[in-house]
């Protein structure tokens, strides 16, 4: 079986030590392509770095987290994060990770809403889906996708946390997925009321490493070889084999990320 973890931080410094050791279990639990999404200016050298030494595992995105979005820096943010998604000496496979968190500031919510837009567009422009972080903000994200989507997006909400109206809104914009992460796992996460009821072609595994481990390893610093992990809860879910998940949600991320 192999899985691709569409979402995983293994750049951050939380990995600085043992890097290699991570990547080779990821091998080994057949995780064999990782996808790392940018979350700000300081984080592109550790994303090219990790798609300079494994290019054939490690595919990157640009774009910039909304937890990032500030007031005095958006806009260098965002001029040297695109400078970086047009470079023509390298591929990146979607704009992300953008979108809303109201969790942590709600005072940037009108500048979350531009840079959003903004990011987008360069979507639009250069044929990429988008990657989302939604965080207490679906109703943001609705309001500003109801404004900006048509047939030229696509993407997937991250680390999805809603119900199983929210995955159907979501849905419904059109070729948009949900990214399963380990809150899938979780006895109070609540994916259990919404994953029997979403199609097998929209959706998408991820860790969100260091971030978010699944059980039995919650409250342990995440990596993606767990992607593996979170797969054998959706074959639970879903009431099929592992092997059925793993084929499926490749599937997904190949079309989607044209992998």
């Amino acid at each position: 079986m192999a899985f691709i973890d569409t979402h995983t931080h293994l750049y951050q410094p939380a990995f600085d030590g043992d890097r290699d050791k991570a990547m080779a279990r990821c091998a080994e639990a057949g995780v064999n392509t990782l996808l790392l999404p940018n979350i700000d200016c300081a984080s592109i050298p550790r994303v090219h770095a990790m798609m300079d030494q494994w290019p054939d595992r490690c595919l990157g995105m640009m774009g910039l987290h909304p937890c990032h979005v500030k007031a005095d820096s958006m806009e260098q943010e965002l001029s040297t994060i695109e400078g970086a998604l047009r470079d023509s000496g390298r591929r990146y496979v979607a704009v992300g990770e953008i979108g809303f968190d109201l969790y942590w500031d709600k005072t940037t919510l009108a500048i979350q809403h531009e840079a959003f837009e903004r990011q987008v567009a360069w979507a639009k422009e250069l044929g990429l889906p988008i990657v989302i972080h939604v965080r207490e903000a679906f109703e943001a994200l609705f309001e500003a996708m109801d404004r900006l989507n048509d047939d030229r997006l696509s993407g997937v909400v991250h680390c999805f946390t809603g119900n199983l109206e929210q995955a159907q809104r979501v849905l419904a914009y059109g070729d948009f997925y949900l990214g399963i992460g380990g809150v899938a796992t979780y006895k109070n996460g609540g994916l259990d009321a919404v994953l029997p009821h979403v199609d097998r072609d929209r959706v998408i595994l991820e860790t969100d490493s260091p971030y978010l481990a699944p059980v039995p390893y919650r409250g342990k610093r995440n990596e993606s070889a767990y992607t593996a992990v979170v797969a054998q809860r959706v074959a639970d879910l879903w009431e099929c084999p592992v092997a059925d998940v793993a084929n499926a949600t490749t599937a997904n991320a190949q079309r989607l990320f044209a992998l």
